[in-house]
Formats: structure tokens, C-alpha cells, sequence
């Protein structure tokens, strides 16, 4: 798991227990208004379902989504999160595509 980690970079992530958004410094060159997007989408989420939700790209540009949990945490809405993703995916879409060719173009230097 910890090498399948180390291929990844995170454009963004929203904690529920800490009430904070961070957002990846080599990503700042992104418009405001897609920077604004991102953490009113990412810090619904956490409010809504609880948890740490970060946006991360795998070696290849894939963008995914990443949920973790404390254990200790009874109030995580497991179901919530799988449906609020799916939701996300299909609503943002066009963002979520763009963000993948974005960091395609920009950092893994692919045509």
C-alpha cells in the first residue's frame, strides 16, 4: 500500500476533525475559480459525510478520490460516501476531466 502511495499526488484534501482544506502548492497556477470549486466541493463532502476526502492523482493523470476515516469515528456515513462520490463524478465531470488533462499536460508532459 505505502509504494501505491508514493505514486500518487495530491491536488487536494478536506478534513472533517480538523475543519481545514489544503490544497497541493504546485497546483496554484489553476484559475481561482476552479481552486474555489474544489474546496466548496470538497469541504461539502466532508461536512455532509465526515471523514478526509482528498483528490489524487495516480501515476498515470487519473484523478481519484480517496476517503479515510478514523475508527473511532461512528458518525463516518460509509454508504453516504460511496453514493455523495458517485454523485460528484457525474455532476463535476467536465471539472474532473479537465483537472486530469490539466495535470496530463502539465506535468506528466504528454501531448
Amino acid at each position: 500500500m505505502k509504494e501505491e502511495m508514493e505514486d500518487r499526488v495530491v491536488l487536494c484534501c478536506s478534513n472533517a476533525y480538523e475543519k481545514k482544506f489544503y490544497l497541493n502548492q504546485d497546483f496554484q497556477a489553476l484559475p481561482q475559480h476552479i481552486k474555489d470549486e474544489l474546496k466548496i466541493m470538497c469541504v461539502l463532502y466532508t461536512e455532509e459525510i465526515g471523514g478526509i476526502l482528498s483528490l489524487e492523482y495516480e501515476a498515470d493523470g487519473t484523478l481519484e478520490f480517496s476517503v479515510r476515516s478514523q475508527s473511532d469515528d461512528f458518525f463516518f456515513d460509509e454508504i453516504g460516501s460511496v453514493l455523495k462520490i458517485k454523485e460528484l463524478q457525474r455532476e463535476k465531470r467536465e471539472l474532473l476531466e479537465s483537472l486530469e488533462l490539466f495535470y496530463k499536460v502539465f506535468f506528466l508532459q504528454e501531448q
